[in-house]
C-alpha cells in the first residue's frame, strides 16, 4: 500500500460509537495535516461558481461537462448525486477540481426511465449512492480501469441495483430514479440522522449494520467533512434501513478495528487522477477501496465490504447482461424506450413529446415566463 495511504490509515482513531436501531457509527478522527484548501461541490454551487451540464446538446450518459469558474479548488465525492439535465447521473471517483477549469467527468446514471431535458444545468441532489451500491460500483471502476484506463462503471449493474433497492423500500418510480428512494424514507432517515450528529474536529465515519461492518469513509478537511456527513451519514443510514439484519451482539469496536487492519493490507493499483493528484485502487479478500491523493495527502478515502461470494454474483449477472445484449444483437430487436412503469403509463404522444424535448424547448419555455413578468 502507498505509505502516503497507510500512514492515514494507521493515524485514524475511532470515536466514541453512535446508535440508532440496528446502524453503529463510529466517528473517525486524526490528528494529520489537513493538506490543501478546496470547498465542496454543494458549496462552488451555492456560490454560483460551479457550472454542470450534459457534455453537448445530445448528452453522453457516461460523461458531464464541468466548469469551474473560481479561485478555489473542488472536491466531488465518489457517489454524490446531480440532478437535472437529461438525467441524473453519480459521480464514479472523487475528484479535486482545479481552479477555473473545464473538466470532463465521469459519471453513472441513476435515472433509467428519462433522456430529455428538464433543466439546462445540473443541481446538487443532497444524496450520495448508499455503501454496497458504491462498493460494488468501485469494483466496476476499479476493473475499467485496470483493462482501459477509463473511470466507466457497469451501468447495467447500476440500474438493477436501483431496481433491487427500489424494490426492498417498495417505491415505485416513474423515471427509476435513485433519488425517489431517498425521498420516500426522508422520514425515517431524518430519525437515524438525529442520532449521528457531526462532531468538532470529526472528519470521517465508520459504520457497521447489524453487526457487520458496510464501509467508512474520510476527508481530510473538518470544515469539508462537516458539509458532507448529513448526505453521507443518509446514504449509511438507508442500506440499514432496508436491510433489516439484526446486531449479534459482538462489541462493534473490534470489528471496526479489525476493518480498517484489513483495509491496511490490500493489495493496490494507482492511476492519475481525472483532476488533481493520484486516484488509488485497493482489494482485498473482503473489502475494496478508494482513496485520492494530492501533495503526499489523503483528500478523500472510502472503504467497503465486499465479500467474493458477492463479486462472484455481481460478474455473473453482468455476463447475462452481455449475452442478453448480444442476442439482441443478434436478432436485431431494437432497444426499447424508456421506461414509465406500469403505474405511470403515458400514451403514445406523451412520450414522444418528452423525448423530443431539447435546450432550445427549454429557452422557448424561459423567454414565454419572463414575457409574462
Amino acid at each position: 500500500m502507498d505509505p502516503i495511504v497507510a500512514t492515514c490509515l494507521s493515524g485514524l482513531e475511532l470515536g466514541q460509537p453512535q446508535r440508532f436501531g440496528n446502524l453503529v457509527v463510529f466517528p473517525l478522527f486524526t490528528s494529520l495535516d489537513v493538506g490543501p484548501k478546496y470547498i465542496t461541490l454543494s458549496e462552488a454551487l451555492g456560490e454560483g461558481v460551479l457550472e454542470v451540464t450534459e457534455l453537448h446538446e445530445s448528452g453522453s450518459v457516461p460523461e458531464l461537462k464541468i466548469t469551474n469558474r473560481g479561485k478555489r479548488r473542488v472536491l466531488l465525492l465518489d457517489g454524490e448525486e446531480l440532478v437535472g439535465a437529461k438525467q441524473n447521473r453519480v459521480l464514479n471517483t472523487t475528484i479535486l477540481l482545479k481552479k477555473k477549469s473545464e473538466t470532463v467527468i465521469p459519471v453513472s446514471c441513476t435515472e433509467q426511465g428519462r433522456w430529455s431535458y428538464v433543466s439546462k444545468k445540473f443541481a446538487a441532489s443532497g444524496v450520495v449512492m448508499s455503501p454496497r451500491m458504491r462498493g460494488s460500483k468501485s469494483e466496476a471502476v476499479a476493473a475499467s480501469l485496470e483493462q482501459t484506463q477509463r473511470f466507466r462503471a457497469d451501468q447495467g449493474q447500476v440500474w438493477t441495483e436501483i431496481e433491487e433497492m427500489s424494490a426492498s423500500a417498495q417505491v415505485r418510480s416513474s423515471t427509476q430514479a435513485m433519488r425517489d428512494v431517498f425521498e420516500s424514507k426522508t422520514g425515517e432517515l431524518e430519525e437515524y440522522l438525529g442520532a449521528f450528529p457531526c462532531l468538532p474536529d470529526q472528519k470521517g465515519l465508520l459504520a457497521i449494520i447489524g453487526g457487520k461492518v458496510v464501509g467508512f469513509d474520510f476527508v481530510s478537511r473538518e470544515s469539508s467533512y462537516r458539509n458532507v456527513h448529513a448526505k453521507l451519514a443518509r446514504s449509511y443510514a438507508l442500506d440499514a434501513l432496508l436491510e433489516r439484519r439484526e446486531d449479534d451482539g459482538e462489541p462493534p469496536s473490534s470489528r471496526a478495528k479489525a476493518f480498517l487492519e484489513e483495509a491496511s493490507q490490500t493489495t493496490e493499483n494507482k492511476y492519475k487522477s481525472v483532476g488533481h493528484g493520484w486516484d488509488h485502487r485497493f482489494q482485498g479478500d473482503n473489502l475494496v477501496g478508494s482513496a485520492l491523493t494530492c501533495r503526499n495527502i489523503v483528500i478523500h478515502m472510502a472503504f467497503f465490504s465486499s465479500t467474493a461470494s458477492e463479486r462472484q454474483e455481481r460478474m455473473a449477472r453482468a455476463q447475462r447482461r452481455r449475452e442478453f445484449r448480444a442476442s439482441l444483437e443478434q436478432r436485431q430487436v431494437p432497444m426499447q424506450e424508456p421506461f414509465l412503469g406500469p403505474e405511470e403509463a403515458a400514451p403514445p404522444e406523451a412520450i414522444q413529446q418528452v423525448g423530443e424535448l431539447t435546450l432550445e424547448d427549454l429557452d422557448q419555455d424561459q423567454a414565454s415566463v419572463d414575457s409574462q413578468k
